[in-house]
């Protein structure tokens, strides 16, 4: 097993902690190693406020999924009884009820499903939208303390 010394965990774990947006950081007015640290502490907790401020997480996907699929079952349904109504005339009120409950139980499952999907797509979507913000104010912070910021 290979053993680290306290001065390479030390550069391993700055590495690890460091934001990941900003692969180096160049002070361009000569501010010291502890000025760079700080700043770079500062910006990072600006960008870090600034995202969980602006950040928006859908919610109802899965809920508005299936309250449009049950209200589209059940309108299926319906138009299919019209479209036979010679057989769907003699059939019992209860009956033709139970038909388009089941009809809007079965395409509420599937809106379930869809509005999920979509509901994490959103999500999805909205970390990297997030991510790109964070990174941006991150580095706009930096540059205007006088830094040059590299990827």
């Amino acid at each position: 097993m290979k053993r680290f010394s306290p001065v390479s965990l030390c550069i391993a774990l700055s590495v690890l902690s460091a934001p990941v947006w900003a692969q180096t950081v160049v002070p361009m007015k000569g501010q010291s190693s502890q000025q760079t640290q700080a700043d770079m502490n500062e910006c990072n907790s600006i960008a870090a406020s600034q995202s969980t401020s602006t950040s928006s997480s859908s919610s109802g996907g899965r809920l508005k999924g299936a309250a449009a699929g049950a209200a589209a079952g059940a309108a299926a349904a319906q138009v299919r009884g019209n479209q036979h109504d010679e057989v769907y005339d003699r059939v019992d009120s209860d009956v033709q009820q139970e038909y388009r409950q089941n009809r809007a139980k079965e395409t509420a499952a599937a809106g379930m499903v869809v509005g999920g999907s979509r509901q994490r797509q959103e999500r999805r979507a909205d970390a990297k939208t997030t991510q790109a913000n964070t990174a941006t104010a991150y580095t706009s912070c930096l540059q205007g303390k006088g830094y040059q910021v590299n990827p």
